[in-house]
């Protein structure tokens, strides 16, 4: 079945109206057809599946037949990922919406790379949550990610956020694996976190300078393996750590 996306604000009533792009998409695309059944998503929990209506050459009718909703994650993962070369910020973006990612924060670091001006952070953020968008629809999560614009690290370390469980990749000798931190969590506060962020640096990794902030700050250092992974394969790591931890009984330890 195809999935569309529309903001909350947009599907309101009975009937939906897909324009611009998703409507493109869909008629160009897709070549969609009167009486076919297709999914919305809102990104906030709600599926609509429907039954397409008129089609025009801008605009794509669609009838609600269907209202399904998930809640909210039990644990809200953030992705703290220093930008690292080229375009594999999208591919991070993309894979960490598929593994369940609520929130997603790009970090400028000493030894990121890519130069942001004025002028371009709000496109490319808006690109940003655009790979996000594309990426709900192809894998049918019903929470649409919060992707930030690009912050730096002491800019991000000087927010007054409360998360429950806060691990950074490392390669120091200190990092342990992150089951123990999980396990250590639950044994002294009777739960699994209801939040956790995970640092993941560029390529060269942050800083050791960068590093002491981010444990001063609270994060634990975790091992990611014995080998030295790429940025990526350390984000889609540590992410698909924090699914597996995430949806564990309360009782495992």
């Amino acid at each position: 079945m195809h999935r569309f996306y529309l903001p909350p604000s947009q599907c309101q009533g009975p009937v939906l109206a897909l324009t611009g792009a998703e409507a493109h998409h869909a008629i160009v695309v897709l070549r969609v057809k009167t009486g076919e059944t297709v999914a919305v998503l809102d990104g906030q929990g709600r599926e609509f599946s429907c039954r397409v209506g008129a089609v025009d050459r801008k605009t794509v009718a669609l009838e609600i037949r269907q209202t399904q909703s998930s809640p909210p994650p039990a644990c809200l993962v953030t992705l703290a990922q220093a930008i690292p070369k080229g375009k594999l910020i999208e591919t991070i973006i993309q894979k960490a919406t598929e593994l369940g990612a609520s929130r997603i924060i790009p970090l400028l670091t000493g030894r990121v790379v890519m130069q942001l001006d004025g002028d371009s952070v709000p496109h490319k953020t808006e690109k940003w949550r655009q790979t996000a968008i594309e990426a709900v629809k192809q894998c049918g999560q019903r929470w649409l990610p919060v992707v930030e614009a690009p912050v730096t690290l002491p800019a991000l370390l000087g927010r007054p956020e409360k998360i429950d469980l806060s691990l950074v990749g490392s390669l120091r000798g200190d990092a342990r694996h992150p089951r123990e931190y999980f396990a250590a969590f639950q044994r002294e506060s009777g739960r699994m976190p209801s939040s956790i962020r995970l640092w993941i640096g560029p390529e060269g990794d942050f800083t050791d300078a960068e590093l002491d902030a981010i444990c001063g700050a609270g994060a634990r250092p975790v091992s990611l393996g014995p080998l030295v992974l790429r940025s990526d394969t350390a984000a889609f790591y540590a992410l698909s750590i924090a699914s597996y931890e995430c949806q564990l009984p309360s009782s495992v330890s």
